[in-house]
């Protein structure tokens, strides 16, 4: 709340279990008699927070991923959207961001992983045609290598020492991605790129923004 407050804009925490439906209901319900409209919808809800799980094969990966990447993940996003779009379509415009991982259909090397990133992806594109006669246009964006505190911990490092770590080399902060979101947010023809899978670094490219550090990031690319 401290770092919305500082930038200039007002947050108000709501705790929520994206698991719970009811809960989710809750919040949109709040919304609405708080807010009285939901202008844009970020879904980067996500339960697949186990970095230590190697690229192991398939049949080799425990069955609980399928409920953290897609109960607690690819799930809890739909249930979110399916509350809040009745809202949204009272606008007659919005935005819905879908947060994914995406580089031009590679393989990302972990099944559970590649089979709820792309169905995130897919996910954006159906709601984009369902949507469109509302004007409201859904979109899956792609950030890279992001340096969250679970990344950091994960190399043993922090923000202020990340730039010791070769593999940490171009890693970009959550702001990079979110920076990203805000220039779609702001761009009157937004809807022209409904369905589309965009990543953080090329719209930073189209936007002509960088992190917050001053470095533009390139798109991070999977070698097979």
């Amino acid at each position: 709340m401290s770092q919305i407050e500082a930038s200039g804009g007002k947050g108000i925490g709501v705790r929520c279990d994206h698991t719970n439906d009811s809960e989710t209901e809750a919040l949109i319900d709040q919304i609405r008699k708080e807010q009285g409209k939901l202008d844009i919808l970020v879904n980067n809800v996500w339960g697949g927070h186990d970095l230590s799980i190697e690229s192991s094969p398939f049949w080799a990966l425990p069955l609980k991923l399928w409920d953290t990447m897609f109960t607690a993940g690819v799930r809890a996003q739909l249930a979110t959207n399916h509350f809040a779009v009745p809202l949204l379509r009272e606008n007659k415009q919005g935005l819905i961001i879908h947060t994914t991982f995406w580089d031009d259909g590679k393989y990302t090397g972990q099944f559970y992983y590649d089979l709820a990133k792309n169905a995130l992806t897919r996910m954006a594109y159906g709601l984009s045609i369902e949507l469109k006669q509302d004007n409201i246009a859904v979109l899956a964006v792609s950030p890279g290598f992001m340096r969250t505190e679970l990344v950091l911990m994960h190399h043993r490092s922090d923000e202020d020492h990340w730039h010791e770590s070769d593999d940490l080399n171009n890693t970009e902060t959550p702001y990079y991605v979110g920076r990203g979101i805000k220039a779609l947010a702001s761009d009157p023809n937004v809807l022209d790129k409904s369905g589309q899978v965009l990543r953080a670094a090329d719209l930073a490219k189209e936007y002509q923004f960088t992190d917050i550090d001053g470095r533009a990031i390139p798109p991070f690319t999977i070698q097979n």
